[in-house]
């Protein structure tokens, strides 16, 4: 694989990539299997809803090599929107590459182009490669701790 990395808004031919990225993903950093069906059914719902979000789609060589989600987060504070950046996944053989380093400029210019307040991501506590990447192309650590209340609802 040589290092030309494109990246390009991913379409609903993407699909399948995306929900195999998002079941791998799920599986290597919090081993998780998930329900692809419902997997299928909410990643095809971006593409049927802009205000969802989006994916962007890299490849390497014109084979797809990584992927991530952007969502929107309105902040009253601000006036304007953080983007957030989720279900990022770069497929094994493409790691270390700068695949993720070439989504992540393409979303840092969408955002600013867009006027968005700033980008923010949440990562697993002991993925300390993610965090040291995340860092290393300007994200600060944020004071808040997350937490949440789940609903049952996967249909």
């Amino acid at each position: 694989m040589s290092d030309s990395i494109l990246v390009r808004a991913a379409t609903a031919a993407d699909v399948p990539f995306l929900v195999d990225c998002n079941a791998a993903m799920a599986s290597e950093t919090e081993h998780k299997a998930l329900d692809r069906r419902v997997l299928m059914r909410g990643t095809r719902a971006v593409f049927e809803e802009p205000r969802r979000g989006f994916y962007l789609v890299a490849e390497c060589d014109g084979a797809t090599a990584g992927c991530l989600l952007v969502t929107f987060e309105w902040s009253d504070w601000r006036n304007g929107d953080w983007w957030w950046i989720q279900s990022v996944y770069v497929v094994a053989k493409a790691r270390r590459r700068g695949v993720f380093r070439a989504l992540y400029t393409e979303v840092e210019r969408r955002a600013r182009a867009a006027g968005a307040v700033g980008l923010r991501l949440y990562v697993e506590r002991e993925n300390t490669r993610a965090q040291q990447t995340y860092i290393s192309l300007g994200m600060e650590e944020e004071p808040y701790k997350m937490l949440r209340r789940g609903f049952t609802r996967f249909g």
